[in-house]
This record gives structure tokens, sequence and C-alpha cells, in this order.
């Protein structure tokens, strides 16, 4: 199936000429007139439909982080030169912007394919609307508490008890999944709260796996007030029961928030994760740094 339009957003495709042609410019001038013909019958895409299928780009940068053309048109089961229009579009407008797509493990020959993120203003338009006023209520707790350390405890208390009546709904289908498959649960449950989380393999799958939250309503506040991401890693660790590692946030300028969840008996070994050097909460040290 393809959307109506990559159907009717390109130029009409050249005929070729038969294999019986035998005056090429007629051929050719018949060719042109059945062109015209075609594109009379099926006028241009409105705005609006255009619109549309790029906003469809936009939502799957979001849910599946940053992507390749190519990613992009298997998911949206369109062409990549379509896609690829549209994401000229999309950065010509400042939502996205295009990355080297990081490569696990060995690189092969050629240059690496590009992937592209949403910028923050990109991220603007899903769900972010309050910003302002969030970030005005967290200074006014900070101030009234005092300022300096009094006020960073009293944010960091606020995002405790924030945190621990959203975990609550989490709980019961955390506890009600088997051991192994309680990360997959909490992707879930986070999705379902907008986090447009998945979990899977950490680089090195017999260490652990990876909950990754493709988007962050209020990641613009955290980035201001990294309380927040402290308080949700306590909150996933205590879910898990475990502990876990909060490897990049997109708070810190990273296309996905990624936490490693160490495999159950996996040991000392779980705490050799790379890139990292704390095995507490996520701190300005920690956040913002991609698993190699």
């Amino acid at each position: 199936m393809k959307y109506a339009s990559e159907e009717q957003e390109g130029p009409a495709v050249e005929q070729t000429a038969g294999p019986a042609a035998s005056a090429p410019e007629q051929s050719e001038q018949a060719g042109q007139a059945g062109r015209r013909a075609a594109g009379a019958g099926h006028p241009a895409a409105p705005h609006d439909e255009q619109q549309g299928t790029r906003n469809k780009v936009a939502r799957s940068i979001l849910d599946h982080g940053p992507s390749t053309a190519a990613e992009l048109a298997l998911r949206l089961e369109l062409t990549q030169a379509a896609v690829r229009r549209h994401l000229d579009a999309l950065a010509a407008e400042g939502v996205v912007e295009p990355r080297e797509k990081r490569v696990y493990g060995t690189r092969g020959r050629g240059r690496p394919a590009r992937a592209f993120a949403l910028t923050d203003c990109g991220r603007d338009a899903f769900d972010q609307a309050y910003d302002q006023l969030a970030t005005e209520a967290l200074r006014w707790i900070a101030q009234s508490a005092g300022g300096g350390e009094k006020g960073e405890a009293a944010v960091a208390a606020f995002a405790r008890a924030r945190l621990a009546a959203q975990a609550e709904g989490y709980r019961k289908e955390v506890e009600a999944a088997e051991p192994q498959a309680r990360t997959e649960a909490l992707a879930k449950a986070l999705t379902a709260d907008g986090y447009a989380a998945t979990a899977r393999s950490a680089p090195n799958p017999q260490l652990g796996e990876q909950l990754c939250q493709h988007h962050c309503p209020v990641a613009h506040v955290a980035e201001q007030y990294p309380q927040l991401c402290e308080a949700e890693t306590e909150v996933f660790s205590r879910l898990l029961g475990t502990h876990v590692q909060r490897l990049a946030t997109i708070a810190h300028g990273d296309g996905v928030c990624t936490t490693f969840v160490p495999k159950a008996g996996a040991g000392k070994a779980a705490h050799r994760t790379p890139r990292t050097t704390k095995t507490t909460t996520a701190s300005a040290s920690t956040a913002g740094r991609n698993p190699a």
C-alpha cells in the first residue's frame, strides 16, 4: 500500500518507446502527449495531504529514534525517493536534522548512512506546549526553598513525588511479567504514557538490555532540571528490582533516552558498561553519552 501523496507527489513517470518504434521524434511526441494526459487526470496532491505524510515521517522518527531514509521507507511503505523529499522539506523547516548513523561493532566499507533526528523545534510539536509553565513552577519551588542546594533538593523531592505516583501505574504490569520480560513490560507502560519506549539487547547481550525512550514530554524542562531524569532512573531501578544506569538522555542532546538494565546474574560484568563512569543515577557526567 502507498499513501496517496506518494503516488501523486512526484513528476509523471516517463514512458519508454515501444520496441517497434521506427520514428523516434514521433514516438517522443506521443510519449509527451501521453504524459500530459496522465497529468491532467491526476492533479497535484493538496498541501495538507503532503503535510500529513510529512507528519507521519516525523512521528515515525519520534517513535523509533533517529532513522535513515531506508528505514522510514520500510515503515511507511513509501519509496526512499519520496521519503527523502519529505525529509528535505522537514529539514528546511527545521523539524529534522541529519546525523551520522551510529554503528555498533565493526563498520563496513563506504560512507555511513545518514540518520535523521528530530530537532528541538520538531519536538516542540509533540506535547511540549507547557514547558515554560513547568520551568517557571520548578524555579518557584527552588526559590521558595531558599535557592542553592536547598532549592535543588526541593526540586528533587518534587520530582521523586511526581514519579512515585506515576510508577504505581506501571508496577502491576511490570510485576505481572516474567523476570526476563519486565523491561519490555515497562517499555509498553511508558509508551502508553507517551514516551515511545522500546526494549532491546545491549551491544553485548550477555550483560543486559537497554530501555530506550524515543520521546520525552519534559525534555526541555529536564535540560534545566536534571533532577527529573535522576528521579526517573531511580523509579526504573525500583520497578525492575535491579541497579540501572542512564547512558544518554534527550535532555542532554541525544536522540534517545537510553537506560542500561543488567541481566540477572551478570554480576560485576554488568557494571562494566561502555563509556560510563558512575553506577548511580543520571547526572551531568553520564547524561548525553551513548553506549558503545
